[in-house]
């Protein structure tokens, strides 16, 4: 009869530090659709509804960036 032994390579630091990156860059994508989204809204508006909202056009991109 034989026995296999395995060892557990990766300690629980390694694995959580991978999953951490891994939760990190799906929520990072998913923040960068809620921007582009803001943008998109942000850019079919007319001068006038962004005026009353105190934007230009030029402020569109850092708006969507701040959630303005």
């Amino acid at each position: 009869m034989s026995t296999i032994s395995l060892t557990n390579r990766t300690s629980p630091d390694f694995s959580s530090r991978v999953l951490d990156t891994i939760v990190a860059f799906f929520d990072a994508l998913g923040e960068g659709r809620r921007i582009a989204a803001r943008y998109e809204a942000l850019s079919r508006l007319s001068d006038a509804a962004l005026a009353s909202r105190g934007l230009t056009r030029q402020d569109i991109a850092a708006a969507a960036v701040n959630g303005r």
